[in-house]
């Protein structure tokens, strides 16, 4: 009798083990699926399974925690966005190198806001983490300027790949996690 209660006890314990840990698991992906937004679905997709994804876009978020990241002083803001307005200037004549001086300005901002900057792939994942709803454009973007530098794109191409440099600018210059900081 005492066996019989034994294993129904180590079954019962086994049984809230597995629950409670049911539970966490399904908490960290509602939690990695509001802070990544589509992210959280390409990732899985790229990766191909689910835990794998979730363990990939966790590291992505303690390596983001790690950086210096700080917020662009009023002067930094009112430069970058007259580069931007001269960017924008510039598209009407040229807008092939306006489309390649946006991405250029993106990854200058990101450096002035402390992101490292380095290949493509590994700046739109750090952006992911905190700037999850314009990554995709980021992404798309960064394709459309990988075309026009083989002549495979059209002016209006080129047109929707600024506006998407355009959505993540404004969010990297407005600084989401931290407020400006005036000029010394």
């Amino acid at each position: 009798m005492a066996i019989v209660i034994l294993v129904l006890v180590l079954v019962a314990v086994v049984a809230i083990a597995a629950a409670i840990w049911l539970v966490l698991r399904q908490r960290r992906s509602t939690a990695l699926q509001s802070q990544f937004g589509p992210e959280y679905q390409r990732t899985i997709e790229a990766v191909g399974d689910r835990g794998h994804a979730e363990q990939e876009l966790t590291t992505r978020k303690q390596r983001v925690e790690e950086f210096a990241l700080r917020p662009l002083s009023v002067v930094d803001q009112q430069r970058f966005a007259e580069a931007w307005r001269g960017i924008q200037a510039r598209f009407v004549d040229d807008p092939r190198t306006a489309t390649t001086d946006a991405d250029q300005l993106i990854g200058q901002v990101m450096a002035a806001r402390g992101y490292p900057v380095s290949d493509f792939e590994a700046r739109a994942a750090d952006l992911s983490v905190d700037h999850a709803n314009v990554v995709e454009n980021y992404r798309a973007a960064h394709r459309v300027g990988q075309a026009a530098a083989r002549s495979e794109v059209s002016t209006e191409n080129l047109r929707q790949a600024l506006v998407h440099y355009r959505s993540l600018f404004d969010e990297l210059l407005e600084s989401p996690r931290t407020a400006p900081v005036e000029a010394r």
